[in-house]
């Protein structure tokens, strides 16, 4: 907030105000703090704390296990299908080196 303040120019008592509501807005009812667990205080304030970490627990759960259904499909799905080995890319050919690979000689 201080840097913003510092940065901008105001020319009415207004336009500094209005920027000042809008960061109290986003500091109190958007911006999460470490220090209350992930929540905003305008959750702590009004009780949500409790519901949210029941809730953020529950999309964590289903996440896991969907997760893990993926992993053990993807898993299934290469025990059954072997794919067979991709070919092997052809070197450039240059000066240097012969079509086998191998360096020319100088002679």
């Amino acid at each position: 907030m201080k840097n913003r303040v510092l940065l901008e120019n105001y020319f009415l008592p207004g336009d500094l105000e209005r920027l000042i509501g809008v960061f109290v807005d986003f500091y109190n009812n958007r911006r999460y703090h470490e220090s209350l667990d992930k929540h905003t205080p305008a959750d702590v304030y009004h009780g949500r704390g409790a519901k949210i970490l029941k809730m953020r627990e529950e999309i964590k759960k289903q996440t896991i296990r969907k997760r893990r259904l993926q992993h053990q499909s993807a898993a299934a799905k290469t025990e059954t299908e072997i794919e067979p080995e991709p070919p092997l890319r052809k070197r450039l050919s240059s000066p240097k080196y012969s079509d086998d690979g191998h360096p020319r000689s100088a002679f």
